[in-house]
């Protein structure tokens, strides 16, 4: 895992400048795009200030990743994070290069838009997970968040935020030894949370923290 992690951004360059170089002469000025610096920032849902906080780190290509946001996000949102309980933070752990592509544009969509868009992302996994045309598919997706075509374009090519990316999963495999999606750490990482679970773990696993 970890040497695939270390590759994952040079062979996911290849592909999306494959993709695009040719089909594509673009201007790489566009408006209202945001910095990759702001791309990078944390993305979180509820109270920074919450009492507990849930990392979750996550490929959008994953399985059972949507069956989460699907399944069991909705009543996580209900229970605790809309009551101010719990802070859930999204962190990219691409497996694969469309995953990859798909982390890229969810950051690079406006802020606003951003959890709006992962469940975009993996509503229609299936989809450009398995189209023949794999950047005009994620493209597709992308237009939901308010992106151009040119503003997809240019997402892409930016190595920078492939790079922080990367880094972003490199960390988690470090700190927490994650290996798989998703991975969900409780606070400071006493309690980890492998793979999609029934919402009573993840009920037990909150519950014992804020006590």
């Amino acid at each position: 895992m970890r040497l695939y992690i270390q590759n994952l951004a040079l062979v996911c360059f290849v592909f999306i400048y494959g993709a695009l170089a040719t089909p594509l002469q673009l201007n790489v000025a566009h408006a209202g795009s945001l910095s990759t610096k702001e791309a990078l920032e944390i993305r979180s849902l509820g109270d920074p200030n919450a009492p507990v906080t849930m990392t979750e780190y996550s490929s959008l290509g994953c399985p059972h990743c949507k069956a989460f946001h699907t399944n069991t996000l909705p009543t996580l949102k209900k229970e605790y994070i809309d009551t101010g309980k719990l802070r859930l933070i999204y962190r990219d752990f691409p497996l694969g290069n469309r995953a990859m592509a798909a982390a890229m544009l969810t950051r690079c969509a406006p802020k606003s838009t951003y959890f709006g868009m992962l469940e975009l992302f993996f509503d229609k996994q299936e989809t450009w997970g398995r189209a023949q045309d794999a950047i005009g598919a994620l493209a597709s997706v992308a237009r939901h968040g308010m992106m151009s075509r040119d503003d997809v374009a240019t997402c892409l090519q930016d190595q920078e935020l492939m790079n922080g990316i990367t880094a972003i999963a490199k960390e988690g495999t470090k700190n927490f030894n994650v290996r798989s999606t998703p991975t969900f750490i409780i606070g400071d990482g006493d309690t980890i949370i492998e793979g999609a679970q029934d919402i009573e773990v993840f009920r037990k696993a909150i519950d014992a923290a804020l006590n």
